[in-house]
């Protein structure tokens, strides 16, 4: 099912246009047309999900199927030396079109780009707590 607000529902239904650079019956890649690089790749579930809450395991397998591929072909075609595969759930995550999609990003040394890690630590009997919490709503 498709959203007709969303614009990766268009570009999947050839309403909007986009340069793909892989599609099956299941996913549709294309280059980002704000690239973080040359080479930013997205990937989308051709049904619209909000995000990765929604979409179903097997269906999630099947959009995943292509990405190792993909990333050799974006990194072999850049140059890249590396490659950032992200996937952002919810607007304070960085999502800023509610259409499940993953990036691919080729990185080089040279690229500017930088990486943030920010570790912390738990504070002692947190990490537990959060596991337990973890676990009953997986049960």
């Amino acid at each position: 099912m498709q959203d007709t607000n969303c614009i990766f529902c268009k570009i999947v239904l050839g309403q909007i246009p986009a340069i793909k650079v892989f599609e099956s019956d299941t996913a549709l890649a294309f280059l980002d047309v704000g690239p973080l690089a040359e080479g930013h790749v997205l990937i989308v579930p051709k049904e619209h999900y909000s995000d990765i809450r929604k979409i179903t395991p097997e269906e999630l397998a099947l959009v995943m199927t292509p990405i190792p591929k993909l990333a050799a072909a974006i990194m072999r075609a850049t140059g890249a030396q590396g490659l950032n595969f992200l996937q952002n759930t919810g607007a304070v995550a960085g999502q800023s079109v509610f259409h499940l999609h993953f990036h691919l990003i080729p990185r080089n040394d040279s690229d500017g780009l930088g990486y943030r890690w920010n570790a912390g630590k738990y504070a002692e009997g947190r990490a537990e707590e959060l596991r337990t919490k973890i676990m009953a709503e997986l049960a």
